[in-house]
């Protein structure tokens, strides 16, 4: 029997609320970090994260065991409760 392979590419960008500049360069590197490590749990590893003070980039290879939203909603949820832990400046971040 035949076996169909996909590598699914995803380019993801997404910004603050309204474009709010609230993603300083200290917590960059961590938030970055802790991005990638939720993908990998999802079994969608990162090759490429950054982005400036209002939004990321992203770029990974999506699992075929899981919907685009999903992977996004998961991404977005986790690393805005996680970032509110670092420090009152995050305390209203949101995506």
């Amino acid at each position: 029997m035949s076996q169909s392979l996909t590598k699914i590419y995803l380019h993801i960008v997404f910004s603050t609320k309204n474009r709010t500049p609230l993603i300083l360069d200290s917590v960059k590197p961590e938030l970055f970090a802790y991005m990638a490590s939720i993908l990998k749990v999802l079994a969608s590893p990162a090759l490429k994260i950054g982005g400036v003070s209002n939004h990321v980039h992203i770029l990974c290879i999506q699992s075929k065991n899981i919907a685009t939203s999903k992977l996004l909603e998961e991404v977005k949820k986790r690393s805005s409760k996680w970032i509110k832990t670092k420090g009152e400046e995050y305390a209203n971040f949101r995506w």
